[in-house]
């Protein structure tokens, strides 16, 4: 019996890739798409919300979010992730990868759409509304990460696995890019159809009654991609490894996979087999502790370091363009075309390191390997952040400023070409199928914690030592400098921790986790 299951899950480890693999990476991309496209879109309009609903009367600065409106706005949807990773991945062992899938995606439908509808004009209704929905959108997105990782690291074969999994997250590169390029359109059409003065001219008339719509749009437009890919989730097969080694059908999972990967496996398998392991054991026992103890610190601790720095550079990157002179101030901007501004700054960052990036590891990842790739990009991303916070008043000098974005913009290629990517894969090979689930969603959780950091903490951090020269409501900070030294730092503890990881390349998932020896 156990040769018959074995026989299912090596005919998926050596089946050649075809075209239902590519239809798998597109359906749970899809999702990634929406993840990536709903999470950063809130960085390109907080400071028009700021403007609309935080006008200050005779100030000479635009209005800004306070400290704690900004933090709930730009972290509240990580906690919602967090909290949809560990459920949605606890569910996922215990009811199966495809009956959860559609639900976390109709929460993020939903979700996207209300975030745009909060009613009312008062800053504190319309904040905690938002707010509100941004924390249930959060939680859909959450389950997607340990369903489309899992999913994925299930159907896929040996050789070309690692690829797979890269490519289902490098679908959050075309999200973010794709939320650049929505609020430039966005943002051009408002600005050329309700012309307005900056703030420097007008502060009232720079922020147009209509710039409220800009701001909806844009949150709300995240739904369209989820709901174009939900009738396709539904029609996925659970994976053929959940089947036989969770559910311990091995007939029903040689017919799913004889559906979907042209493998005839049906007619050798005649009856249902239920078969004990030899060593079930679960997540809180010291066998789990024994053999996997290790890995899950590894991955945990990794996650949660690289989403720190990540989060941090891609929330805040407008102010710390700002900081160094690249976008201009404010006050010579009306309200959408400070948005424009920032789209542009963020579309390029993406569109010159964040997509590139991610598809460098799907390409490479089966060849050299998670742990080398791991490695190095958190190694050169420490190496990166060193040369940008040393030599920080250099950067702000006129002239340098182009010298500071191509440096910055390799810190984000590292990012996705290291550990943004691997963080995501490894979990999802190196546990066993009836927990495999569960911890990818503890590592990303773990990780998510560090953007809720990062989201919080950088924000207060990265203000001026001068509290004069800080943002309207701030305490002094450490200033942008000691902050990016702060996130080499932390660079450089993800290096470190990398050692407790694991290589999977050309392994199967049973020998990585240790399944095929407990018959």
């Amino acid at each position: 019996m156990a040769e018959s299951q074995n026989q299912v899950l090596n005919a998926l480890d050596v089946a050649r890739t075809q075209w239902y693999h590519f239809t798998a990476i597109i359906i749970a991309g899809m999702g990634f798409f929406t993840d990536a496209y709903d999470l950063f879109c809130i960085s390109l309009v907080t400071k028009m919300l700021g403007r609309i609903y935080y006008h200050v009367e005779g100030s000479k600065k635009p209005g800004s979010l306070p400290p704690n409106v900004s933090a709930a706005v730009n972290g509240v949807a990580f906690c919602g992730t967090l909290a949809g990773q560990l459920f949605f991945g606890w569910l996922g062992d215990k009811l199966g990868r495809k009956k959860v899938y559609g639900i976390t995606l109709m929460v993020m439908v939903f979700a996207s759409i209300a975030s745009g509808l909060s009613f009312g004009h008062d800053p504190k209704f319309v904040m905690g509304t938002l707010c509100f929905w941004r924390f249930w959108l959060g939680f859909g997105i959450g389950g997607d990460y340990p369903l489309s990782a899992t999913i994925m690291s299930e159907y896929a074969n040996k050789k070309t696995r690692g690829g797979f999994i890269a490519a289902v997250f490098a679908m959050q590169g075309f999200g973010i890019l794709s939320g650049g390029i929505f609020a430039i359109i966005i943002s051009s059409i408002f600005n050329a159809r309700f012309k307005a003065p900056s703030y420097a001219v007008d502060p009232v008339a720079s922020t147009v009654p209509q710039a409220d719509y800009v701001w909806r749009i844009t949150l709300m437009a995240g739904a369209i991609p989820a709901m174009l890919t939900y009738y396709w989730r539904m029609k996925m097969p659970e994976t053929a490894r959940y089947t036989a080694l969770v559910a311990k059908n091995e007939k029903q999972a040689a017919a799913d996979m004889s559906k979907v990967l042209q493998v005839d496996l049906e007619s050798q398998q005649q009856q249902t087999v239920t078969r004990q392991s030899g060593s079930s054991f679960g997540l809180f026992t010291k066998e789990f502790a024994s053999r996997h103890g290790l890995h899950l610190l590894g991955t945990t601790t990794t996650w949660f370091l690289l989403d720190i720095a990540y989060y941090s550079q891609n929330l805040f990157q407008k102010d710390i363009f700002s900081a160094i002179g690249w976008l201009p101030a404010a006050k010579s901007m009306n309200a959408i075309e400070e948005v424009f501004k920032i789209a542009k700054a963020q579309t390029l960052i993406a569109l010159c390191g964040t997509v590139p990036g991610y598809w460098f590891t799907v390409c490479l990842i089966d060849r050299m390997g998670r742990f080398t790739i791991q490695l190095m990009g958190f190694s050169i991303m420490t190496i990166f952040m060193f040369a940008l916070a040393i030599p920080y008043e250099h950067w702000t000098k006129p002239g340098n400023h182009i010298g500071f974005v191509v440096l910055y913009s390799l810190t984000f290629f590292f990012a996705n070409f290291g550990p943004n990517a691997t963080t995501f894969v490894v979990p999802a090979e190196i546990f066993p199928a009836r927990l495999r689930a569960t911890c990818h969603g503890i590592s990303a959780a773990a990780g998510k914690s560090g953007a809720i950091v990062g989201a919080f903490g950088f924000l207060y951090l990265s203000q001026n030592e001068d509290k004069t020269k800080t943002d309207a409501g701030y305490p002094p900070g450490i200033g942008m400098r000691n902050s990016l030294l702060v996130l080499a730092v932390i660079d450089l503890l993800g290096a470190l921790f990398t050692f407790l990881v694991p290589e999977a390349k050309g392994k199967s998932l049973e020998e990585i986790s240790g399944e095929n020896q407990e018959v």
